[in-house]
């Protein structure tokens, strides 16, 4: 039986194994008091574009899109992937490959593990790579194995799969983050409309942690969700990925976390690579 109420929210999260975890208890109604959700299946990609155009009320996006977006939506202080020894990894098939002048395929030019390749290149390839492409992310290490491009950046559960695919690990993007930083990884946060209100913001955060929480007190409550959506996912990796992912950060940022996400901004903001943020907009609302 449904506990939500109100008008469904229009929400965008990926099916990937770490959102169906986290929201399946209240896109099922189990979240009292919590408003209904229609839900809408897209990669990153996908609900980075969409927030830029400012449509639905909630957005699992990249932390990298956050410069373009914060006018129109606030930063939740809950429910995203941020977290340590979880960063993109640069995949290649030849081991200790120079990318000098190559091909990489990312999954958008606007995520998060972008913005890390960008900073990572900075510092270790003073000339640069030669191209950048876009894929899905399940199509990138095929086209690394299949020497369609030369190098791939991937995210999620590729870090547990891509010895499957013959490939090699040629830098690890969360590895040069928390060295160079110190700070944990940032890479998905959860947004919704400023104009929803301080009020009904404070709710969706508590809901989303609600959800998160009592995932955690029954994983198995979750588990058709989570493989009806995980693809031809195996169900140890999906496993995997949900330890990996989802963290304390996901319950609630605090002050390493959003410390982690100015640090991304304003580094990023720093080389040129995204606009600078307004003072106070990652604030949330107190009550």
């Amino acid at each position: 039986m449904s506990t939500t109420t109100g008008e469904p929210l229009k929400i965008a999260y990926s099916p990937c194994p770490n959102d169906t975890f986290v929201f399946d208890a209240w896109a099922h109604g189990r979240v009292p008091g919590a408003p209904a959700l229609d839900v809408t299946f897209a990669d990153i990609d996908l609900t980075n574009g969409m927030a830029e155009r400012g449509e639905l009320d909630v957005l699992k996006v990249s932390y990298a899109v956050l410069p373009w977006v914060l006018e129109e939506y606030a930063l939740l202080p809950c429910g995203g992937a941020l977290g340590r020894g979880c960063g993109p990894l640069v995949l290649t098939r030849e081991p200790g490959l120079d990318l000098t002048g190559r091909t990489v395929a990312v999954p958008s030019e606007r995520s998060t593990a972008y913005l890390l390749f960008r900073l990572w290149a900075a510092d270790v390839l003073p000339e640069g790579v030669g191209k950048v492409v876009v894929l899905p992310f399940h199509e990138i290490m095929p086209a690394v194995r299949d020497g369609r491009v030369d190098a791939g950046l991937v995210i999620h559960e590729a870090r547990f799969t891509y010895q499957d695919y013959g490939l090699h690990c040629l830098a690890d993007m969360g590895e040069h983050w928390e060295s160079t930083t110190g700070l944990p990884i940032p890479l998905g946060a959860i947004i919704a409309r400023r104009s929803l209100g301080a009020e009904r913001l404070r709710a969706l955060a508590e809901s989303a942690r609600t959800s998160v929480r009592m995932a955690w007190d029954d994983p198995e409550a979750s588990r058709p969700y989570v493989r009806a959506h995980a693809q031809e996912l195996d169900p140890a990796v999906a496993d995997q990925h949900i330890g990996l992912y989802v963290n304390e950060f996901t319950a609630d940022l605090g002050d390493s976390g959003y410390a982690a996400v100015r640090g991304l901004l304003t580094r990023a903001a720093a080389e040129g690579l995204v606009p600078a943020i307004a003072p106070g907009s990652l604030d949330f609302p107190q009550g």
